[in-house]
């Protein structure tokens, strides 16, 4: 590269960095703290008929429950088999779908008894999963979300996630609020809000700072997004938390 061509890119870089740099990183507004079974390695999250509905991991420990959100009372649960490592959770068209990690296969469940009423073929490993009412996203760990065929549970796309021009890896719970899809990053106290048509990230919600009002500050990643809106609100908390937050979705740029 000769002189000038390095100079008008120096220039390009000095006066234009907007075009190089990421989403921008948003302030959580906290409304309440509830509390969460810190003996819980939460995988899927969502908010119906005012309780919520919570997979939970681990083999020999995984299940899917129904939890009183202002207590954490667990109402109700359905283990899984031993061999089973609960994953995503989504509800669409009054049933409930459920991922399994490495297992290849899915459940189907009944969202107000949780039994378990039928199973679905899966390829890869599965990690998140979300439906809008009408769509299904689902993600496996990379860089790229699935959207899926709800009756087949088949994949229809793959839509590759971008920071500006980086890739996101890692995705993992997601929860479909908004226009977007809000996705944790597995080792991440932060929460991308991606657009479900391009996969830009249009911002970042930052949960560092939640860390500080747990009582066991040191647990894993955030995990776990719940919407409501209805009310506008965002429920957050991560694997081995004590605490669920309440936050209010935020205006995105």
């Amino acid at each position: 590269m000769g002189f000038r061509p390095l100079l008008a890119a120096l220039c390009v870089l000095l006066l234009c960095p907007a075009a190089f740099a990421g989403a921008p990183l948003l302030a959580p507004e906290v409304l309440a703290e509830l509390p969460h079974d810190r003996a819980a390695f939460t995988e899927g999250l969502l908010l119906h008929d005012g309780r919520f509905l919570e997979s939970v991991g681990k083999y020999g420990r995984s299940e899917v429950r129904r939890v009183d959100p202002a207590t954490g009372e667990v109402l109700a649960r359905t283990a899984l088999a031993p061999k089973s490592f609960a994953e995503g959770l989504a509800l669409r068209g009054g049933r409930l779908m459920l991922l399994t990690w490495k297992e290849g296969q899915g459940f189907f469940l009944d969202p107000d008894t949780l039994r378990v009423s039928g199973r679905f073929a899966w390829e890869g490993e599965g990690w998140g999963l979300a439906s809008d009412g009408t769509l299904l996203w689902a993600s496996d760990g990379s860089d790229r979300l699935r959207l899926l065929d709800p009756a087949r549970m088949t994949v229809l796309r793959r839509i590759p996630v971008r920071d500006g021009d980086r890739p996101v890896p890692r995705l993992n719970e997601l929860e479909a609020a908004g226009g977007v899809l809000w996705a944790n990053v597995w080792w991440e106290d932060r929460v991308a809000a991606i657009d479900p048509e391009s996969g830009e990230v249009r911002a970042w919600l930052d949960l560092a700072p939640l860390r500080a009002r747990l009582e066991n500050p040191g647990a894993e990643s955030a995990n776990g997004l719940a919407a409501d809106p209805e009310s506008g609100r965002l429920y957050v908390t991560g694997k081995y938390w004590d605490k669920v937050f309440v936050l209010r979705l935020p205006a995105l740029p």
